[in-house]
């Protein structure tokens, strides 16, 4: 992947915009110098869920970065997205006293306390794509524009279906703090269109089925819905199925949020019309050298957004091709 961090175009469905920070620039100091040789500096990267193509994007962005400055890493992660699985993880990590934990954590409330004690111990704490509630504790949060996110999925809707209508959310779980973001940035969006009558946002527990079930349901209530945004990688995969179920591939719109492999093809067969790809390799780069720049004492930056790419048909065989997500490094 490509790592690269645009102020991206959101080509034909509207532009967006993400400023990017160059890691370690700026930002507030980590305290005084320190003698850390890198090959003493050990790092544990815990992932929102293992094997999830956007996940192993990030541990690749990692890996190379870590293999560059010549630290160590480990990566662990949770068979699925859910805080009473990562957080035996964290406390089993910060027994091993790491210099580093990069972490998307699962739950904004649930990884609170067992993150902020990780600090206590002093283990440094860098969060990716996710955070908490009072991330105040962190050394630092690379993420991407989450709210801009979804305000690109509603403008990439009314491209597709611009006479207006009906629209609808379907996401994760509520406490998902990137998931929530886009919601509200696709929800700000839609409510500020006249053209365009927003019917709120329904959840699928991180499950496709789930998803699919709620896409029909809706599809049977209001027959004249003109378009979905799937927040996320497992509702859009439900979304796609539940339209198709119901005939309305023709008729109704889906946008979705991340580029993995299912996704892509969905966009191929044209069952989803566009994906709002992350960087999230770009991410795991920065997550590492503000890690280290931490465990060195050498300046951090407390705050580093990430950009995002529309993918649509068009541009998949061309600079789209950059953030498709990997399911292996």
């Amino acid at each position: 992947m490509k790592l690269k961090r645009p102020v991206v175009s959101l080509l034909a469905i509207g532009a967006v915009a993400s400023l990017g920070l160059t890691g370690c620039a700026g930002g507030t100091s980590a305290g005084g110098g320190s003698s850390a040789d890198a090959k003493d500096i050990k790092l544990t990267f815990i992932q929102g869920v293992a094997g999830d193509p956007f996940y192993v994007t990030m541990q690749c962005g990692v890996d190379a970065e870590a293999k560059k400055l010549g630290v160590t890493v480990n990566t662990q992660g949770p068979a699925k997205f859910d805080p009473t699985l990562q957080k035996p993880i964290v406390d089993s990590v910060v027994a091993t006293k790491p210099g580093a934990i990069l972490i998307a954590p699962t739950d904004t409330a649930a990884m609170q306390a067992p993150l902020k004690a990780a600090t206590s111990a002093g283990v440094k704490v860098v969060l990716v794509d996710t955070t908490v509630k009072d991330p105040s504790f962190a050394t630092s949060q690379i993420s991407s524009d989450n709210v801009g996110g979804g305000e690109a999925a509603f403008k990439a809707i009314k491209s597709l279906a611009p006479s207006g209508g009906k629209v609808l959310v379907i996401s994760t779980d509520p406490g998902v703090s990137t998931a929530d973001q886009r919601v509200e940035g696709f929800e700000t969006a839609a409510k500020a269109d006249s053209d365009f009558s927003y019917l709120g946002v329904q959840y699928s527990h991180n499950d496709p089925a789930t998803a699919a079930k709620l896409t029909t349901a809706a599809l049977a209530k209001d027959s004249d819905i003109v378009g979905v945004f799937a927040a996320n990688t497992f509702a859009a995969q439900g979304v796609a199925t539940g339209i198709r179920q119901a005939g309305k591939e023709d008729s109704v719109k889906v946008v979705g949020f991340d580029a993995g492999a299912d996704a892509v093809t969905q966009l191929k067969n044209g069952t989803v019309q566009a994906l709002i790809a992350q960087q999230p390799a770009l991410i795991g780069k920065d997550a590492v050298q503000q890690a280290v720049a931490a465990i060195k004492g050498e300046k951090v930056t407390a705050k580093i957004p990430t950009g995002f790419f529309a993918i649509t048909k068009d541009n998949l065989e061309g600079e789209g091709a950059n953030y498709v997500y990997k399911t292996t490094c």
